[in-house]
């Protein structure tokens, strides 16, 4: 089962990494002014990570694979980091649907 992990950036934004069995980030949120709102992010990957329709398949200029998971508003939740391949994120994209609905909640301090 995979975890998020809640950090605070150097600016005291909050944000999470939806992180897979193996330790591997699948996802990064934007910044977050509060813990709530970062909390808030966490429960839209739940909700909207499950459905395909809510992903936008991008290709960066280099032409690695990313995606970005949208909320029903539009709004981009989190996105993905960078694959060679258009199969890499797409296992990406099915591993936000499995790890994310079950995924705990784990406060990082450093």
């Amino acid at each position: 089962m995979g975890k998020f992990e809640v950090s605070t950036r150097t600016n005291g934004d909050y944000q999470f990494n939806l992180k897979a069995d193996n330790g591997q980030v699948i996802m990064s949120s934007q910044g977050y002014k509060s813990k709530e709102a970062c909390m808030n992010g966490i429960e839209s990957v739940r909700k909207n990570g499950g459905d395909e329709n809510n992903f936008e398949k991008k290709e960066a200029s280099n032409g690695k694979q990313f995606f970005n998971l949208k909320a029903g508003n539009g709004q981009i939740i989190g996105s993905s980091q960078m694959y060679a391949d258009a199969g890499g994120r797409d296992n990406g994209i099915a591993s936000v649907g499995k790890n994310a609905p079950d995924a705990d909640v784990v406060e990082v301090t450093e």
